[in-house]
């Protein structure tokens, strides 16, 4: 099968994966594009992991295609392996191996590490590589996978919930790390439950449910989609003003909260501007606002079927 994007490291089309009835993945498509980061949303038993296992060359797909840096994630596995990083959200080590040993490991099986990097990564990353497997935390499990998987070349890194159980201040060493590997041409998939990560690292997201996408696109094309937030202190206000423009309009004496369409702020302003304008704030729609809003929704409809 040849590939459609010559510029994509990961085309997956149609993919279906059922495990006796229950259907994990319902014809899910999904593309990541060379040097960029893309972010892979949903909720537990959205059909993240099984994605990834597939990519992983761990699942073979009931149909559809998949492509992972232009080969068969099935077939050339070997291969391909040696050409991407992978970190899982619950990292086991061989508890007699050192974590520096571990790192040497894992980097051999990629075709090396950049000693350089690897020892500054140690650094950044507080990690103690002396210690062995069994005395690591959870935390530290997790950077010994992240400073292996950042150390190498790889072409494509696989990350799925990477960061659980590290300290916010190790969260930002970590997507500072991942922002130098996208600078150095690498690809990433990242699967998190931290929103506000996806949101700080990816190019594109992808959000899943029930194993298919209900939603992809940039930030921007997204929050498109979604309601702003309006804070605004009016000098007056007549009975009877006409707000329908808005939606979730509460009042607090002269104090308006508000939602409001993106595409729709300039004719809000421009009718709140009659009321005269003391203060005025408009909050762009997080992807974590995107994110419930987006389910709710999904949620109500499932519930009229």
């Amino acid at each position: 099968m040849s590939s459609v994007n010559s510029d994509a490291v990961v085309e997956v089309a149609a993919l279906t994966k059922s495990f006796g009835k229950y259907r994990a993945l319902d014809g899910l498509d999904l593309v990541v594009e060379r040097g960029t980061v893309q972010g892979f949303l949903g909720p537990n038993g959205a059909g993240k992991s099984t994605t990834i296992r597939v990519l992983l060359g761990l699942l073979r797909p009931d149909s559809g295609s998949v492509r992972l840096l232009g080969g068969d994630p099935w077939r050339d596995v070997v291969s391909l392996h040696r050409r991407l990083a992978y970190v899982p959200g619950d990292v086991s080590l061989w508890p007699g191996m050192t974590g520096g040993e571990a790192i040497d490991l894992l980097g051999a099986l990629r075709g090396g590490l950049n000693e350089r990097r690897r020892e500054e990564l140690i650094d950044r990353f507080e990690l103690d590589p002396s210690k062995r497997g069994r005395q690591y935390s959870k935390g530290n499990r997790q950077k010994v996978a992240i400073v292996a998987a950042l150390s190498s070349d790889a072409e494509l890194l696989i990350l799925d919930e990477p960061t659980s159980g590290l300290d916010p201040l190790m969260e930002n060493v970590f997507q500072e790390a991942i922002g130098e590997a996208k600078d150095r041409g690498a690809s990433v998939l990242l699967s998190s439950h931290i929103l506000a990560e996806a949101e700080s690292l990816a190019d594109r997201v992808t959000i899943i449910r029930d194993g298919r996408v209900v939603r992809e696109g940039t930030l921007a094309e997204l929050r498109g989609h979604s309601r702003s937030r309006l804070h605004a202190t009016l000098q007056r206000l007549p009975a009877h003003a006409d707000f329908s423009m808005l939606h979730d309009a509460q009042l607090d004496g002269n104090r308006l909260t508000a939602t409001v369409e993106s595409p729709r702020i300039g004719e809000a302003m421009a009718r709140l501007t009659g009321f005269g304008i003391d203060s005025l704030t408009v909050e762009p729609p997080s992807l974590e606002s995107l994110f419930l809003s987006l389910y709710e929704a999904e949620g109500d409809e499932s519930a009229d079927r």
